[in-house]
């Protein structure tokens, strides 16, 4: 399960209800995310202990320069877990980063805070929601304000006109979910390419600084290993001339290689041969 975790989403309750009890007697954010934090360490210093032991097992019958790389590494993240402190606060170089993510720690993965708050609070937030701000203003991290139960009160609208209604008497731009989506996207580094035909079109998601062959190897892997070429239409260009042959015309569509990155909004046709 846990090499699988890219990222951690942590929903804090920054709302007073004397109808949800809370586990702790009291809403306090900054104490229920502590909480969850020591957890993590924990877990990620056993995870570093195992791994010192067998790194130490193999340091000693050889003389590989990655395995003093790893132990090294181990010693330091073991040092600032003791401390209190997740892995992500250890300062690494590029490359050492790389080499950290074999450790698969839980507390060295992107984090953002959700502050699950009241409906009269789901604009501008409030005192909970500014603890928290406060507590997490060092981290490498990102918070949002969103009320859950009004978000469930809006999913279950069924027309646009009855949510963006419903929206405007919140003073609200758009419903929390799609904050939610485009925060994790940043968070993953994810963007978006389409591909668009008489039949149908699609969103495909891939990581940033993805090339053309390996993002075409996300529709379909003959698609990657018999890549010859991308056509590549530009989201912008597509919108404002409103059609792939509109877009030929004005030679806005560009003829890309192997090492073109794919970029977010791309409008694609892959040429392959296998």
């Amino acid at each position: 399960l846990y090499p699988l975790t890219d990222a951690i989403i942590h929903v804090v309750r920054c709302f007073e209800n004397e109808n949800v009890t809370h586990v702790d007697g009291s809403v306090d954010p900054v104490r229920d995310k502590e909480i969850i934090d020591t957890e993590l360490q924990l877990k990620d210093l056993e995870t570093i202990e195992n791994r010192l032991e067998k790194l130490g097992k193999q340091a000693k019958h050889g003389n590989d320069p990655k395995t003093k790389k790893m132990f090294d590494l181990a010693l330091s993240y073991k040092n600032i877990l003791e401390q209190g402190k997740s892995a992500r606060t250890l300062k690494l170089s590029e490359e050492d980063a790389r080499t950290a993510k074999e450790f698969f720690l839980l507390t060295n993965k992107p984090v953002l805070y959700i502050c699950n708050v009241d409906e009269a609070s789901a604009k501008n937030g409030n005192r909970y929601v500014e603890e928290l701000k406060n507590a997490v203003k060092d981290e490498d991290s990102e918070l949002l304000i969103i009320a859950a139960a009004t978000e469930a009160d809006i999913a279950e609208l069924e027309t646009y006109e009855d949510k963006r209604m419903f929206l405007d008497e919140l003073g609200l731009d758009e419903p929390g979910v799609n904050k939610l989506i485009r925060s994790a996207y940043r968070l993953l580094r994810l963007k978006t390419f389409f591909t668009t035909g008489p039949d149908e079109s699609r969103a495909w998601t891939f990581v940033e600084g993805t090339k053309a062959p390996r993002a075409a190897g996300i529709i379909h892997t003959d698609f990657e290993r018999g890549f010859i070429r991308a056509e590549v239409i530009k989201y912008t260009d597509y919108i404002k001339l409103g059609s792939e042959h509109a877009c030929r015309d004005a030679g806005k569509i560009a003829i890309e290689g192997k090492e073109y990155v794919v970029e977010d909004g791309d409008i694609m046709h892959f040429r392959f041969n296998v």
